[in-house]
């Protein structure tokens, strides 16, 4: 009897035949054996919604989208039959509908993603097609890119919404094309697209009803993230020097490459003097802030010394009070008018003996 790996890998070649929309392959009545594998249901009912799952051990859950040439010839087994839109909207048909979103797809940004995303949602059940032209067709008929043909390939590859991308594809879509990779529809913005003296090429497709707008994401796009890159070149090429590029690989001039050497030099300094002015006030604000502790350092020090000496001395200091208060007397008392009141000791000569009084009389 066969190992369980190998009826899963038998089971998902069938099911990836059955999504891809190549053969009417029955899968209904499998032969394999439930009872060998307990993954064999998850298998079943999981691995029929993507054909980019695997089970089979050594292998990655998530694989990357087909890759096929569109001059790569294709055989297969059953006549094709196109869906009609009410068919692939019920969900009901007995493979996924087959969408085709084409493009160049340079610098992959989240605008080509959510242009794949919506086209993928279309219908319940999509199996996602996009196809990408290479660099001689594009070049020549929309202007030089930024990435490769290789590394846009590479960049639909991995995104999560593509099921298969075809390389090498038209400019125009025309029929033997479209019957040869089995496409029911095709996804696009809805502007029109001129090309090759047509003002728009998705027309035909318009009008058979094979055509499903998408929308542009606002904000970004290509041509906008390259704008950025131009309206900032002095500071991306003064970066990309920092980090080790040459000036020929940037293609610099000998004369270019001084000046921005002597700018860099120059914004150096600036950095070093702002540098120095931020630890100047540093430095005087930790003087500030260390002569404001030590002064309440010093006065809370000086009031706690007080409270010692007092504390100590505060008994002794009691006593001095009541000596100074003894040799120290009240003054006199005084007359109505402010004059000393005279006492009998003013009556009384050196010798103690006492003086005769003189008292005025009435007369």
């Amino acid at each position: 009897m066969a190992s369980s790996n190998d009826l899963i890998s038998e089971k998902l070649t069938k099911v990836n035949e059955k999504l891809n929309g190549f053969d009417d392959v029955d899968i209904s009545n499998d032969p394999m054996d439930t009872s060998t594998s307990s993954n064999v249901n998850q298998v079943n009912t999981f691995v029929i919604k993507t054909q980019k799952t695997s089970n089979v051990e050594g292998q990655a859950l998530y694989c990357p989208a087909t890759q096929i040439d569109a001059d790569e010839e294709r055989e297969f087994s059953t006549p094709y039959v196109r869906q009609t839109k009410a068919q692939a909207e019920s969900g009901t048909y007995h493979r996924p509908a087959r969408v085709y979103a084409d493009g160049i797809f340079d610098m992959f940004h989240s605008g080509h993603a959510r242009m794949l995303m919506q086209a993928k949602n279309l219908f319940p059940n999509t199996h996602l097609i996009v196809g990408v032209c290479n660099d001689e067709l594009t070049h020549r008929l929309k202007g030089k890119t930024v990435m490769n043909g290789k590394e846009r390939y590479e960049a639909l590859l991995h995104c999560r919404y593509v099921d298969e991308i075809i390389i090498n594809a038209p400019w125009t879509l025309q029929d033997e094309y479209l019957d040869k990779h089995r496409i029911d529809f095709v996804a696009h913005d809805d502007l029109p697209y001129g090309a090759a003296g047509s003002e728009d090429i998705y027309k035909p497709l318009k009008d058979k009803g094979m055509f499903c707008a998408t929308q542009r994401t606002e904000g970004i796009s290509t041509s906008d993230i390259i704008t950025r890159i131009v309206k900032d070149y002095d500071v991306y090429i003064r970066r990309n020097l920092a980090r080790g590029y040459s000036p020929k690989e940037l293609n610099l001039s000998y004369m270019r490459e001084k000046k921005i050497v002597a700018v860099n030099t120059l914004d150096s300094m600036k950095a070093r003097v702002n540098n120095m002015e931020e630890r100047y006030k540093e430095f005087v604000g930790d003087i500030k802030n260390r002569g404001d502790e030590l002064m309440q350092h010093w006065r809370d020090r000086s009031t706690d010394l007080l409270h010692t000496f007092l504390a100590i001395y505060g008994g002794f200091n009691g006593a001095v009070h009541q000596v100074m208060a003894a040799l120290s007397p009240p003054a006199s008392p005084t007359t109505s008018e402010g004059i000393p009141a005279m006492t009998d000791d003013d009556f009384k000569n050196e010798d103690g003996e006492e003086e005769e009084k003189f008292y005025e009389t009435d007369n």
